[in-house]
């Protein structure tokens, strides 16, 4: 019998097959507008093919032409800036538009000493907890008309600071980062920069920067306490990279509810690797072959959980019936039928938005004497992995 994540992929595939047909829908189905609209041949129009053809630019000098308005109107008119009248400005935007007129950024960085582009680095782009972030951030730089650039470091050290280089040459107004190492290191080399930043799902006590972090010592009180309500005694957890202040501190979580009640938890039963399926995959086929096999496994984010969930099924345990699981983060795979994980929540997306709103302030404001700690609180997602329902 196929393992429960089968069926789980094979709904992925079919909502990613839906998603590429109806891109691709909409592509073909603009094609032809656009072929229809080729049909109308305003004089605007024949300009923007003309320089389709030639493979060049719409400019400042070929609205002004096609206006007969001055080259400085027309571009306070687009900048926005006084001393045009209104009616003017109607028209040079009409034109601009229909003329397919785009402002060069680069260009303008050069004249403002602003890019209007914020960087995000984050250490996983498949882990889906990093998504649901970036489009917090995303949605909140839109809605300034700042651009978000991905940098996606793999928990590589030396890709981040190479990224870093990268940053600093492309003029990046603001920087959000999760970092791959914890040590604060890379953390402080990033804000020698000057470039403002917000440091997001780590603490670094001695960087001058804005934070954003979520409370994980609650969240993995939270994860044991509902074990423990459960009447789970056996307990294991199977945490990421052991060095990692989030592995560390829901782990410090855990073991005070656990202590709270006086139940130990051995090294044998505490196991580490990464952040990934395979890991949890991997640290569930020890511990579920133990003599005094676990009740109940911790783990210190759903794509762990996920993969003690692959393995228990794989050695025939039901689950909940035969163990509980409990994940962290509350990523979208966790709520699927087939899944059902109880897990503890973070406001993926708020943290995101807040990490950005931070930014956007910043360079709209200043550079600011005294930095901000946020910390956001986690939530108990009860599913039926531990019993629940």
């Amino acid at each position: 019998m196929p393992g429960f994540l089968s069926n789980f992929f094979w709904i992925n595939l079919v909502n990613v097959y839906n998603t590429v047909k109806q891109v691709f829908s909409a592509d073909f189905s603009g094609s032809i507008n656009e072929k229809q609209e080729i049909c109308s041949y305003s004089s605007e129009r024949r300009i923007a093919l003309q320089h389709k053809k030639k493979n060049k630019s719409v400019t400042i000098k070929d609205i002004a032409a096609e206006t007969g308005i001055s080259y400085a109107t027309v571009s306070r008119a687009l900048n926005n800036r006084p001393g045009v009248k209104k009616a003017t400005q109607k028209r040079v935007l009409g034109v601009a538009e229909k003329l397919g007129y785009y402002p060069n950024a680069a260009a303008r960085s050069l004249v403002t000493r602003q890019s209007h582009a914020l960087a995000l680095v984050i250490p996983d782009i498949t882990n889906p907890f990093f998504p649901e972030v970036a489009r917090g951030i995303e949605e909140a730089a839109a809605r300034a008309d700042y651009a978000v650039f991905l940098c996606n470091t793999n928990w590589d050290g030396g890709k981040e600071l190479s990224y870093l280089a990268l940053i600093e040459s492309r003029r990046i107004d603001g920087l959000i980062l999760a970092s791959s190492s914890d040590d604060g290191e890379i953390a402080a080399k990033f804000a020698q920069t000057g470039i403002p930043m917000v440091v997001i799902n780590s603490f670094e006590r001695d960087i001058q920067c804005h934070q954003v972090i979520i409370d994980n010592i609650r969240g993995g009180y939270l994860a044991g306490q509902h074990l423990l309500e459960h009447g789970c005694t056996r307990i294991a957890f199977a945490g990421g990279l052991a060095g990692a202040r989030a592995t560390k501190e829901r782990f410090a979580g855990f073991k005070e509810a656990l202590a709270d009640t006086g139940i130990t938890i051995g090294p044998e039963r505490c196991l580490y690797g990464s952040f990934t399926w395979e890991s949890g995959y991997r640290s569930a086929l020890k511990l579920l072959n133990m003599a005094d096999r676990p009740d109940a496994i911790f783990a210190a984010n759903d794509l762990l959980a996920m993969g003690i969930m692959q393995a228990a099924d794989e050695l025939g345990l039901a689950i909940p019936g035969d163990l509980a699981v409990i994940g962290f983060d509350d990523i979208s795979f966790a709520s699927y039928p087939r899944v059902c994980l109880t897990t503890i929540g973070q406001p993926k997306k708020k943290l995101g938005q807040v990490a950005a709103e931070l930014i956007l302030s910043e360079l709209k404001e200043g550079r600011k004497k005294e930095f901000s700690k946020i910390v956001l609180a986690p939530e108990l997602i009860i599913r039926r992995s531990c019993g629940c329902r």
